[in-house]
Formats: structure tokens, sequence, C-alpha cells
């Protein structure tokens, strides 16, 4: 038996999510993702390295970008056969790379601009990355699978798609490889989710794998506890509206926003907090939570409960979902507190930006940051404590309150990663550490070894492995 397994992204590096698996004379990939990382970019523009038409499929475990972001590219580019994910996966990725198609035609028709001002040429070429009509054609081959049901891949080799618990519709992947008599089982992670949050199922444990790859972007620290995050929640809400205030939330659009509305809810029906009007002032965010409510199949117990008693978090009174421009711009001339939860989660773009400029210089409003912030973003220089910052081209004073809540992360930490993994009952022929900065990934895989004495190791970008 040989089976080949090439790390092509997200690999000692958080996002460009990116597996091949060669054997019997099939070529699969697990995830298709778009580079995020400021000095991994280039990678994106790189030519695959796999020719798209030699591949006979994809196998999608969920629907953020740096998970499928370059499906469009590669249909264009020549692929051709089927890609698997889970119904809910598939509507989300939908309305996840129309947004991204749009953005990189909005960037580089900015760049195209921008350099005949400036009289240069950047390194690429001001053409996107894909586009609309790229992402549309992409969208034509998603092929919904449902969970624990095998798909047959052809060629002794087949898939099975479980609940990860980490956004709507995510995945991980159980990869059979049937050889000569022989039998091999892979588990992709994709990316983990954690026990006990709110609406999602808990992530599925696994008894038995020859071989398993997961991911570590948490692998080397612990997330607060879950009623840490309520409280902080409630506190942050009642000293704003006792000032008399606002509370800006840059949010992302797919799950971290559904998971602020949870936790409003409960307050709310708790009266934890003042009745105030909460908008969601996001159309990528409004259309993923229409998915939400349309597949309540997958919902947790509680959340399945709530729903059933009339107490919906995408619907309790005094919620607004905001679609178009002239109600996004009213919202900033309303009297009273409001909540406005806006994209994007990092200030880089979007509605939150004009929210930004209506607010952050009001000692009586707050700027609440419920996600991670990377170096470079306006949400990291807000958070880094900036006594001024430009927005739109305009230079403002932060004189608003500024808060953080850690914790509402969507991946495992490492306890709950290592918790996932002591699932199996006997030690996998070996472990592969992925999607991770590279110090967390190989402290994880430190912290593995020593917990189990399992074979561990973390690939390099492009390394190639071949299993027996």
């Amino acid at each position: 038996m040989q089976i080949k397994l090439a790390f092509l992204g997200a690999a000692q590096n958080v996002t460009g999510s990116c597996f091949r698996l060669s054997t019997n004379g099939l070529n699969v990939l697990v995830d298709c993702g778009l580079y995020q990382e400021r000095e991994l970019r280039a990678r994106n523009w790189d030519p695959f390295p796999v020719s798209p038409g030699e591949l006979d499929a994809v196998l999608l475990t969920h629907a953020h970008v740096d998970h499928c972001g370059l499906l469009p590219k590669l249909v264009r580019e020549g692929f051709r056969g089927r890609i698997y994910c889970t119904a809910a996966t598939a509507e989300i990725a939908n309305i996840a790379l129309m947004d991204s198609a749009k953005l990189q035609e909005e960037d580089a028709e900015f760049k195209r601009r921008r350099h005949e001002r400036e009289g240069r040429r950047g390194p690429y070429p001001e053409v996107p990355l894909y586009t609309t009509g790229d992402a549309a054609a992409c969208l034509t081959l998603c092929t919904p699978v449902d969970y624990e049901e095998p798909v047959d891949l052809g060629k002794g080799v087949s898939a099975t798609f479980y609940d990860a618990g980490h956004i709507f519709g995510s995945a991980m992947i159980k990869i059979e490889v049937s050889q000569n008599g022989e039998r091999r089982t892979l588990i992709f992670s994709g990316d983990v989710g954690r026990w006990g949050k709110p609406i999602l199922r808990d992530p599925t444990l696994f008894t038995q794998a020859d071989y398993v790859l997961v991911e570590s972007t948490y692998g080397d620290r612990l997330h607060p506890n879950s009623g840490a995050i309520v409280d902080q929640l409630a506190e942050v809400i009642n000293l704003t509206v006792k000032a008399g205030g606002n509370v800006v939330v840059p949010s992302f659009a797919i799950e971290r926003s559904q998971e602020v509305l949870y936790h409003l809810n409960e307050l709310l029906a708790e009266d934890r907090i003042p009745h105030l009007m909460v908008f969601v002032d996001s159309p990528m965010a409004v259309n993923v939570t229409k998915v939400f409510r349309d597949h309540p199949d997958l919902f947790d117990k509680e959340m399945a409960e709530a729903v059933r008693v009339g107490r919906s978090p995408f619907d309790f009174p005094g919620l607004t979902m905001v679609r178009s421009v002239d109600e996004s711009k009213a919202i900033n001339h309303i009297t009273g507190s409001t909540m406005i939860i806006a994209g994007s989660g990092m200030c880089t773009g979007g509605r939150i930006k004009h929210h930004l400029v209506a607010n952050i210089s009001k000692p009586e409003s707050t700027v609440l940051f419920v996600g991670y912030q990377a170096v470079g973003t306006l949400g990291r220089h807000i958070v880094d404590g900036a006594r001024e910052v430009r927005i739109l081209g305009q230079r403002y004073p932060v004189r608003a309150r500024v808060a953080q809540i850690h914790g509402f992360s969507a991946h495992a930490d490492r306890d709950e990663l290592l918790r996932w993994l002591s699932g199996l009952k006997k030690p996998p022929r070996h472990l592969f550490v992925v999607h991770g900065e590279a110090e967390a990934a190989f402290d994880f895989a430190d912290f593995v070894r020593e917990k189990t004495g399992w074979q561990v190791s973390v690939p390099g970008y492009r390394d190639e492995v071949v299993l027996d």
C-alpha cells in the first residue's frame, strides 16, 4: 500500500489550508484556501503545485476563506471535478466566495488607479485574483453531502464527513483507502470546534485512525471559560448604556456575529442587560444568519429548544437586520443607546468604519472587539491603545472606551485539542500537526508527544510524505 500526502498550505502557518492525497491513481485535495498573512499573500498568485486538471475531487471542510478561498482560481485554471461539502458549507461558501471575489475586483481597480496616478507598477498585474464570474462557476461544482454518509470517490477510496463543531456546517473528514486487501484510515481535522459552545454541536470524536492531521491554531494556549465571556459582555453593555453611549462591535460575518446574538438573547431573557436596539449591519452576516435559520437540524439541543419555545437569537425584540446603505446610515442618527454589530471584524473595510467615525471620539461609547486583531490592522491599532487613528482618509482622536473579550474563538485550545485526540483508543501510526503558526504548532507537537508518546511531526510548506 502506498499513499502520498502533500502539505500545500497551512503548514507552519494558519491560512491557505490545502492538502493533496494521491493513491490508487486518484488525486484529491482537502481544502483549497486563501493565504491571508501579509508575508504569504504572494502564494495566492503562484501556480498551483498540482495541475488543477489532474485533480479528481476537492473535499471542503468548511466555508472560511482560508479553507475555500482559492477554489475559484482552481476552477478557472482547469479543475472540473466535484467539490464535496455539507449543504450548509455550500451555502455559506457561496456567500463568502462571492464577497471575496467582489473584494478582489475592487482591490484590483483601486490599485490600477493608484499606480496610474503614481506612474508605477506593482509586483502583480492590476487584475483580480479571481472574479465574481469565477466564483459563480466554482459554486456550480459543489456537491452537498450529509454527515456520516460515506461518499465513494472511486478506485477504493471513500470519504465521510463528521460534525467539527467549529462553524455552521463545518466538518472533519475521514478518508478510507483500500488497496491489495489492506485498508488505511486518515482523519483530517479541519478546524476543531469547542465543547459547550452555543448553537453548534460538540466536535466528533474518533476511536481509530492510522494517520491524523490536526490543526494547532491555539495549540500553545488556553481559552477563558464561557461564563467569563457572558459576564464581560453584560458588563460592557451595562456600563455603556449607563453612560448614554453606543456599543460598536466589529465582528466577523460567519459564526461570530451569530454567537454574539445568542449571548445577547440570553442576557435579555435573564434581564441582565437593558432592552436596547441591536443592529446587525452587515449584508454578509445577514445572509449567513439566514443559512442558520434554514438548517435547524444542525443546532445543538439548547439552541433547538430555544427556537422551539420561540426564543430564537436571530429574532428577538429590538433586533434589526440591516441590508441597505440608507438603513445603515440612519443608525447613527438614532438617539439613545444602541448596539451595532458590523463587519469587518478587524476594521479593515466594510460598514464598521462608518460606525467608528460616528462613535470613536465619544467618551460615552464603547468599541468592543470579540475577535483576534492581526498586526497592522485598524482594529489592532485601536486595541493597542492608539490615541488617534485614520479612518476613511481622516484622523480621529480615540476617546471611546475600548474593550476586548477573549474566548469567543471557534477553535479548540491546547487542552481541547488533546481531548479530541484522546478519543483514539490506540496510537495512530503518525500525527501531523498543521494549521498553526510555527511556534504554536511545534509547542503543541511537543505537548502531545510528552503526554502520549505518539509519533508526531510538524510538516513544512510543500513537504510530501509516503504513508505505508
